[in-house]
């Protein structure tokens, strides 16, 4: 077998990536807020879902452009190298969206068939249904490309591959460490996301299934009334947590809860299976043709 050499390349790299991206992004983002209209000196502004909006969008903007010049001028590598190839990748994409949907909508059914929550009203908006599909689009896309495309991407430059799955993890769990309603239990739940939304890129090397999962994810988890890792948006389905409690998430939301860590480890360990067959599928395929 042969040994794998590793470089602190990768390392270096990340770490010469955080100042430049906190400082463009930051930049990019008080912009946002100038033309939300919204005052950056107030710590807890009143956000709109189109507020919100205009603000990711300058995010992603931002997010972008420091992405570009890092792949091209210190990683030596097309922008499309962190994940965006599409050559076949459509059924990934689709299949990231209905295991999302799958999710919440059993999560959801469980937590209302065992009076855990319980439905206020309904509220469908066009508008800002089609404004939180966008939104939380932009999301997953900005969130994927740095945590998986390019801090994951480098860190399997440096270390093998499960171990930089469980770094990326902490590193994207930590980023929500400041989260409103946030939790010990809840931190521990976005690192299990960080290793179900890493584990196909380590196999990959493409974004789109870890971006829709992560859209659907956090859409349906949104539209069927759950905060999303705190955060209150904009939902469908208006419900009422009557008691807060490990089962129901509690103020944080699906993210909180036991059903959660149920359902990332059996989606994990259906990837890992899945993936795991396919390279001893391959093997096997790539024996026989050489015979």
């Amino acid at each position: 077998m042969q040994e794998q050499n590793y470089s602190h390349k990768g390392w270096q790299r990340i770490l010469l990536f955080i100042i430049p991206y906190l400082f463009v992004v930051g930049l990019f983002q008080y912009a946002g807020y100038l033309i939300a209209g919204l005052d950056i000196t107030d710590p807890q502004p009143t956000k709109s879902i189109s507020h919100q909006l205009i603000i990711r969008v300058f995010d992603l903007v931002g997010t972008l452009l420091v992405l570009y010049f890092f792949m091209t001028f210190l990683d030596k590598k097309p922008f499309v190298a962190l994940g965006f190839q599409t050559h076949k990748r459509q059924r990934e994409f689709w299949t990231g969206i209905a295991i999302g949907f799958l999710i919440m909508f059993t999560g959801y059914s469980i937590l209302y068939f065992s009076s855990e929550i319980t439905v206020i009203t309904t509220d469908l908006d066009a508008t800002k249904l089609i404004q939180s599909v966008v939104f939380f689009s932009i999301i997953a896309v900005v969130e994927e490309s740095i945590f998986r495309g390019y801090i994951l991407r480098n860190l399997m430059l440096s270390m093998p591959k499960y171990i930089a799955l469980s770094v990326s993890a902490l590193v994207f769990a930590l980023m929500h460490a400041f989260n409103p309603n946030v939790s010990s239990f809840a931190l521990f739940n976005i690192f299990l996301a960080g290793i179900l939304l890493g584990l196909s890129y380590v196999h990959t090397k493409n974004l789109w299934f870890p971006i829709a999962l992560h859209l659907s994810w956090n859409l349906f988890q949104s539209l069927f009334g759950f905060n999303v890792s705190g955060q209150g948006f904009y939902s469908v389905v208006k419900i009422q947590v009557d008691q807060a409690n490990g089962l129901n998430g509690g103020a944080f939301g699906f993210e909180g809860s036991y059903i959660a860590v149920i359902a990332q480890l059996i989606t994990i360990a259906a990837i890992a299976i899945y993936y795991n067959s396919k390279s001893k599928t391959d093997a096997v395929t790539t024996s026989t043709t050489e015979y």
